[in-house]
């Protein structure tokens, strides 16, 4: 019983740990991705008129126009769908373990192909349900807008559910879903080549530390 709540601990404290890193990480990239997406998309032909060129010499110039025209808050644009990704590996990890626990009803332990295979399965389930946000952070990372003069702050909760109102109201439901497939081929495939090896790496650690490894929980 002791080895049970002194398991669930350090799971809990790996699992508020690993936010609160993913946390930092955001607030620590946020400018660096809102300028690479900017330094991507110039020069791009957009059909809205209210999107505003650029014209970005460079990595240092871009942060220099854009902390001189919009503020330096600007830099931190799509910060809030961000934070609201980090729980994308934990929605991640959650299915995969509960694929895991049913398939281990039915066999004594997972293949490699059983790891695989459910973890691609989460990847994608985890992907699909949070890509709406992915969208909306790309759209408040470039932030090139006529729209909302007033709010260049872009990235609140209410900016966030606007943005996705719109693209309902323009593009319809599928139109939160542009780019999925793309999106799922690069992020699939490593998922299910990180839990197989995941997977392996647990068998290997136990078997060098002489302890039975039991797959069921």
């Amino acid at each position: 019983m002791q080895y049970l709540f002194v398991a669930a601990l350090c799971m809990l404290i790996g699992f508020f740990s690993s936010i609160l890193i993913c946390v930092v990480n955001v607030l620590l990239t946020t400018p660096l991705w809102v300028v690479n997406t900017r330094l991507k998309l110039q020069g791009a032909k957009f059909r809205n008129e209210d999107i505003v060129p650029t014209n970005y010499k460079g990595i240092i110039d871009a942060f220099h126009q854009i902390i001189r025209d919009e503020g330096v808050l600007a830099l931190w644009n799509g910060t809030f769908p961000s934070l609201l990704l980090v729980f994308n590996p934990a929605i991640q990890f959650m299915f995969y373990e509960g694929f895991k626990r049913k398939l281990l009803k039915k066999q004594l332990q997972l293949t490699s192909l059983d790891a695989f295979v459910i973890g691609a399965i989460a990847k994608a389930v985890a992907t699909t349900l949070t890509y709406p946000l992915q969208t909306v952070q790309s759209i408040l990372r470039f932030g090139r807008h006529r729209l909302n003069p007033e709010n260049r702050t872009l990235g609140s909760l209410r900016n966030v559910l606007y943005l996705l109102q719109q693209r309902v109201r323009r593009f319809g439901l599928m139109g939160l879903y542009k780019g999925l497939e793309a999106k799922l081929l690069q992020t699939v495939l490593t998922a299910a080549l990180m839990f197989l090896v995941y997977e392996k790496l647990t068998a290997a650690t136990f078997t060098v530390m002489g302890l039975k490894h039991s797959h069921r929980h």
